[in-house]
C-alpha cells in the first residue's frame, strides 16, 4: 500500500469515528424530566375573584410549576367547596361565622359595602330608615325620598352572597322580607344593572364600585350615616358597613397551597390590593 493511500485511509477512519460519536451523543436519552405542574383550585366570593386572579398571574410568573384556577359562586360556595375538599382554597368576603371555626382563615384585605344609584339620580343620600323601607316595600317611588316621580327598581343580591349577609346584618333586615325587582349574583352584575337603569338602587362592594366609577361607569356611591362611601374611609375605620375579606382552607395549608396563601397575604401583593380599590392588611 503506497504512502498516499495509507494517509487517505487514516483520514476516512477518523471522519467515521467523529460521525459515529456525534450520532451516539445525539441519540442518547436525556436525563432531565418534564416539570410537574401542580394545580391549586380556588372558589368563592365574586368580590375577591378579580383580586385573586391578578395575584394568580403574578404568582405563576414567579412559580411556573404551579397553576391557579379561580372561580366564583359566592362565599357560601367557597366555604362548602373547601369543607368538602372540592377545592384547595375558598374566598369569603365577610367575617367568618361561629360555626365556621373548623376552617383555617387568612385575612387578605378589607372592603366596605355601599348603596349605589345611577349618576343622574338626583337623590343625594338616604337615611337608614329610608333604605330599610325601600328594600322592604314601604317606599316604592323616588318622589318619596326627594327624587323623580318614578317607581324604584330594587336590586338585591342572591342568597348565599356574603354582600347580602353584610347588608341585611347591618340594617337588621330579614332577607325573606326584601321586595326585589332584580336579583343579581356578583358585584359587576349589580353595577351594570344600576348603570343601565336610572331608577335602580343596589348595594355592592365599595372597592368594585369605586373602581368602576373611576373607569367611567355611570354610577354614584351614596354616603351612609353621613360618611362618604370610599376606600379611604374603609381604611380609616369610619365607614360603618365594612368587612374583612378572607381566604380559607380545610386544614393547615401544605405544599403549593401554603405557597399560594403566603404569597396572597404578603406585602408582595399590596399594590394589587390597592389597585383594585381594597385596603391591604398591614
Amino acid at each position: 500500500m503506497n504512502r498516499s493511500f495509507r494517509a487517505a485511509a487514516v483520514v476516512v477512519a477518523i471522519a467515521c469515528a467523529i460521525v459515529a460519536g456525534c450520532e451516539s451523543r445525539s441519540t442518547a436519552p436525556t436525563s432531565s424530566k418534564p416539570i410537574e405542574i401542580k394545580q391549586v383550585t380556588i372558589t368563592g366570593a365574586s368580590t375577591l375573584a378579580p383580586l385573586l386572579s391578578e395575584i394568580a398571574k403574578r404568582f405563576e410568573k414567579e412559580n411556573p410549576s404551579i397553576r391557579i384556577d379561580v372561580q366564583t359562586g359566592g362565599s357560601s360556595r367557597g366555604v362548602s367547596d373547601t369543607r368538602s375538599g372540592l377545592v384547595d382554597i375558598g374566598m369569603v368576603s365577610r367575617d367568618l361565622k361561629s360555626d365556621e371555626g373548623d376552617l383555617q382563615r387568612f385575612k387578605i384585605a378589607r372592603d366596605g359595602v355601599c348603596l349605589i344609584v345611577h349618576k343622574d339620580n338626583p337623590v343625594p343620600s338616604l337615611s337608614r330608615e329610608q333604605i330599610v323601607s325601600i328594600y322592604t316595600g314601604g317606599i316604592r317611588n323616588w318622589k318619596d325620598v326627594g327624587g323623580v316621580d318614578s317607581p324604584i327598581t330594587v336590586v338585591n343580591k342572591a342568597e348565599g352572597r356574603s354582600t347580602l349577609e353584610v347588608f341585611t346584618g347591618h340594617f337588621k333586615i330579614d332577607s325573606r322580607k326584601i321586595h326585589a325587582d332584580v336579583v343579581i349574583g356578583d358585584n359587576e352584575q349589580g353595577v351594570k344593572t344600576v348603570a343601565g337603569n336610572p331608577l335602580a338602587i343596589g348595594y355592592v362592594s365599595i372597592g368594585t364600585a369605586e373602581y368602576d366609577r373611576e373607569s367611567g361607569i355611570p354610577i354614584r356611591l351614596l354616603p351612609l350615616e353621613g360618611i362618604e362611601a370610599s376606600v379611604k374611609n374603609v381604611a380609616n375605620g369610619t365607614f360603618p358597613m365594612s368587612r374583612t375579606l378572607h381566604l380559607v382552607t380545610k386544614s393547615e395549608p401544605q405544599g403549593a397551597v401554603k405557597e399560594v396563601v403566603e404569597f396572597a397575604t404578603s406585602p408582595k401583593v399590596h399594590d394589587l390590593v390597592r389597585g383594585l380599590s381594597f385596603v391591604p392588611i398591614e
